[in-house]
């Protein structure tokens, strides 16, 4: 079985900035690392793998330091590795991006199943995976926690939901998103990080997936964003002493003069 496990590179902080005139993500001097929600998902690719005797694929859009985030992945177990990388991707949104990797993943090989991790990290939209699935005209099933049972043609898996699960059955090929109940990542093994080391990334450009140039990039993002700004920070709070009586009189007081009723 044929995996293909998408993934990102996303800052390691919690003091991420935003680019006034673009409004996207300042990533330059910032380390990075594997966003975490794909780290489940690069691992349930891997014991997909070594269940059905397949091959797993990782590829990522991003810039050319994103091949760091690839290695990592083979490192892991993953067998091959794309990277989507080109000027004019920058400033993609959610349609944009999802469209670039449908193209990508059109251009590299036959596929069963697609993985993505629930949600990016730097975005929280969890638009990327099911956009995909749409573009390339798949079933989806978003939050998934088990594979209950896989097979050619065929898989059944159980979504999380907030009040309980949803047993699911679909066709492959295939897209199905991970939440982190899922399984427990491993770490890289020694072989895995040597073979990382000497493994061949393949590079694929806007050219190569043939990309229409109004589909990708922030000219072909139908979402933009316009404004960016800080909440403004909390003030201190007023505390009412005295009987339940007067708490009552002076709280109602205060609510009339603020308007809220």
């Amino acid at each position: 079985m044929n995996v293909i496990v998408c993934i990102k590179q996303v800052p390691n902080t919690t003091n991420v900035q935003i680019d006034s005139t673009t409004g996207t993500l300042k990533r330059e001097g910032v380390e990075s690392i594997i966003n975490p929600f794909d780290e489940y998902a690069i691992e349930e690719a891997v014991r997909i793998k070594e269940r059905t005797n397949g091959k797993v694929t990782v590829l990522t859009m991003g810039p050319p330091q994103a091949e760091s985030a690839l290695r990592e992945a083979i490192a892991r177990g993953v067998d091959n590795a794309v990277l989507v990388s080109d000027r004019a991707f920058a400033g993609a949104d959610t349609w944009a991006t999802s469209y670039t990797i449908a193209q990508a993943i059109r251009t590299i090989a036959e596929y069963d199943l697609i993985i993505c991790g629930k949600q990016a990290t730097d975005g929280d939209t969890a638009q990327v995976g099911p956009g995909v699935a749409e573009m390339l005209d798949i079933p989806h099933v978003a939050y998934v926690k088990k594979i209950e049972e896989i097979k050619p043609n065929y898989m059944k898996v159980e979504r999380m939901m907030e009040d309980g699960y949803d047993i699911i059955e679909m066709p492959l090929p295939a897209l199905i998103t991970v939440v982190k109940e899922i399984n427990t990542p491993r770490l890289p093994s020694l072989r895995g990080m040597m073979n990382s080391k000497k493994a061949q990334i393949l590079q694929l450009t806007a050219e190569k997936i043939k990309a229409e140039k109004d589909n990708i990039g922030l000219t072909g993002s139908p979402t933009q964003v316009m404004k960016v700004f800080s909440p403004p920070p909390r003030q201190g709070g007023m505390k009412i002493d005295g009987s339940p009586e007067e708490v009552a009189e002076t709280l109602v007081s205060k609510l009339k003069g603020s308007q809220l009723v």
